[in-house]
């Protein structure tokens, strides 16, 4: 299954400006029916159909899962990225027809958990604006934790505090204010699962901190989607395919394959879900893993690519596609 699989004819019916860096998107159905189902934590994918390209990027749901009339969704602008965030601030308008995914979900929330502790940077709020509408319908226990650099990129930090009042924890990084977060980990009841989104090296923090304070592995949930980084262009056959392509320095893998007429399974197109894992035949080089699905055995082996976001330097590479 990939998630372009269940292709939906959307408009855009409403563009909201959040702040300096993020905007906010509102999708309906072309055909005015509901859209499909979700629950707070799922992400849908976005085509952009720039020129001759076409960029495919996953985006948070941020809308609640009792209203699915409307899908929502927040871009934060990304001046130094591959185009993605940049095309959707400055070339998408209300009105406009575009194709999106229907809902994959790799960040749901167990509902087995007696507590929900959950922990945002930045854009990451995202997903938890979905997740706790869903927790308080369903009278939920959950405690937020938001890190954020001042007021001017803080989204959604008042509506939060408004709606859930106690339950919102803020820190502005202008202000000083510290998130401690040893203490609030060590103080949770029993029956807490945690639940991190955010820039990497706050997953990074978060993560190890859980670990080292003894909380199961299986309690511990994260969303980080990897963005595909650009690199040195580097040639590519397709065994099964029986055809060479070359890979651009602002290309992934995973669109050079699909350029070529090739339709590899994909979920996350983020080095998450670990859909579109691809075979390698032989290499000669070196590979550039940038996914958070392959084990450090997987990567040392040479036998496995993530082509969403991971890349190779060398002289020949052989896939299994």
């Amino acid at each position: 299954m990939k998630a372009g699989a269940n292709r939906i004819e959307a408009v855009v019916t409403d563009i909201v400006t959040v702040n300096e860096l993020v905007k906010r998107f509102h999708f309906r159905r072309t055909d005015g029916g509901i859209l499909p189902t979700f629950s707070g934590g799922a992400h849908i994918v976005v085509e952009m159909r720039d020129e001759e390209r076409t960029r495919l990027n996953p985006y948070s749901l941020m809308s609640s899962p009792l209203d699915t009339r409307d899908y929502t969704i927040s871009v934060r602008r990304d001046d130094a990225g591959r185009g993605g965030s940049l095309f959707m601030h400055s070339r998408v308008e209300a009105g406009q027809r575009m194709v999106i995914s229907s809902p994959v979900n790799l960040f749901s929330l167990d509902l087995r958990a007696r507590k929900h502790l959950m922990i945002a940077g930045g854009i990451g709020i995202t997903p938890f604006l979905a997740q706790t509408a869903q927790l308080a319908a369903e009278g939920g226990n959950f405690e937020l934790h938001y890190c954020f650099r001042n007021d001017g990129v803080g989204s959604y930090a008042d509506f939060l505090r408004q709606r859930y009042d106690r339950k919102v924890n803020l820190y502005r990084s202008d202000l000083q204010e510290t998130f401690e977060l040893e203490r609030v980990l060590a103080t949770q009841p029993l029956g807490t699962h945690l639940y991190v989104c955010g820039p990497e090296g706050m997953i990074d923090w978060v993560r190890a901190t859980a670990a080292g304070l003894g909380w199961p592995m299986e309690t511990v949930h994260y969303e980080h989607f990897a963005a595909p980084q650009p690199g040195k262009p580097f040639d590519v056959t397709l065994a099964l395919s029986g055809i060479d392509i070359r890979v651009g320095e602002h290309e992934s893998l995973l669109e050079a394959i699909e350029a070529a007429g090739i339709d590899p399974p994909y979920l996350c197109r983020g080095g998450v879900c670990g859909q579109c894992e691809t075979n390698v035949i032989s290499h000669d080089g070196k590979f550039l893993h940038n996914d958070h699905w392959l084990s450090e055995e997987d990567r040392r082996s040479g036998c496995k690519i993530m082509p969403c976001v991971s890349r190779f330097e060398g002289r020949s590479l052989v896939l299994e596609r």
